[in-house]
C-alpha cells in the first residue's frame, strides 16, 4: 500500500486519483458537518459548486425535502437553510432530508476527488473509523485536505496524520510519500491535546472571534463515532454508512 496526503483542495490531481482509495478531510467545518448532518438523519447529501446550483435542485425536490446549505468565507449564504455547522445541523430536523451544500473548501475537495475508486468523509471525529473503512479496500490510499482557500490548514494536516498513523498500525510496510511522512509528524505532535489547535490553527482562532466557538469545540472530538459517510460520484450524493 501506498498512502499520500495531499495539502489542499488546489493540488489535488484528479487523474492521481485513478484506482486508489480517497478520503477527503475539512475538519473546520464541511467533514464534520456531514457527519455530523448524517448522525441526525439526513438522507443524503450532494455536494455543489456554487449557490445558484444548490438553489434550483434543492428547488426540484418535492415538496419540502431538499434543504440548501453551505458557507462563504466561513459566514452563512444569505437566504439558505443551514449554514456549515455541526452544531447547526445537529439541532436541525433533517430525518429524509436531501441537503445540498456548497463550502469554500470542502465541496470543491469532494467534487475534485470524483476520480477516485471509492471516496469517504473524514474528519477528527471518525478518523479511526475512516482509515479502518479505506483499509479495508486494500488499495493505495490517497488523503486530500482541504485547506482554506489554497492554503494548508494545520488541523486537516494534523487529522491526515492521524489517519496515515492508523493506516500505518494496520499496513506497517506502508510506502509513505513526502506528504504522508510530514503530516504524520504533525498528527503525532497534537494527537495527545487537539485542544492546542484552537490557538495554533489560523481558522480555528478566525471562528472563535467569530463567535463560533461551539462549533470549533465540536469539530476538534476525537474517534466519537464510527460513521463514515461516502461520495459516490455515478449519483452524485453522499450517502450515510451502511453498517
Amino acid at each position: 500500500m501506498r498512502i499520500e496526503v495531499v495539502p489542499t483542495a488546489d493540488a489535488v490531481v484528479p487523474a492521481d486519483l485513478d484506482g486508489v482509495t480517497a478520503l477527503v478531510i475539512d475538519v473546520l467545518r464541511a467533514s464534520t458537518t456531514i457527519i455530523t448532518a448524517f448522525a441526525h438523519g439526513c438522507r443524503e447529501i450532494v455536494p455543489v459548486s456554487d449557490p445558484a446550483d444548490a438553489r434550483r435542485r434543492a428547488g426540484a425536490v418535492a415538496g419540502a425535502g431538499g434543504l440548501t446549505a453551505g458557507e462563504r468565507g466561513g459566514e452563512p449564504i444569505p437566504g439558505f437553510d443551514l449554514g456549515n455547522s455541526p452544531v447547526e445541523f445537529g439541532a436541525a430536523r433533517l430525518d429524509g432530508k436531501t441537503v445540498f451544500l456548497t463550502t469554500s473548501n470542502g465541496t470543491r475537495t469532494l467534487l475534485a476527488a470524483r476520480t477516485a475508486r471509492a471516496i469517504g468523509v473524514a474528519a477528527l471525529l471518525n478518523v479511526t473509523a475512516a482509515a479502518a473503512w479505506a483499509a479495508a479496500g486494500g488499495r493505495d490510499v490517497t488523503v486530500l485536505c482541504s485547506g482554506s482557500l489554497g492554503a494548508p490548514a494545520l488541523e486537516d494536516w494534523t487529522c491526515g496524520g492521524l489517519v496515515v498513523a492508523r493506516l500505518l498500525a494496520t499496513f506497517p510496510a506502508a510506502v509513505l510519500s513526502e506528504g504522508a511522512r510530514d503530516a504524520l509528524d504533525t498528527g503525532r505532535r497534537y494527537r495527545d491535546d487537539l485542544s492546542r489547535l484552537k490557538r495554533d490553527a489560523p481558522w480555528a482562532r478566525k471562528l472563535i472571534a467569530a463567535g463560533r466557538s461551539a462549533d470549533v469545540d465540536a469539530c476538534l472530538r476525537l474517534d466519537t463515532t464510527t460513521l463514515v459517510p461516502r461520495y459516490v460520484p455515478s449519483v452524485d450524493k453522499i450517502v450515510g454508512d451502511p453498517r
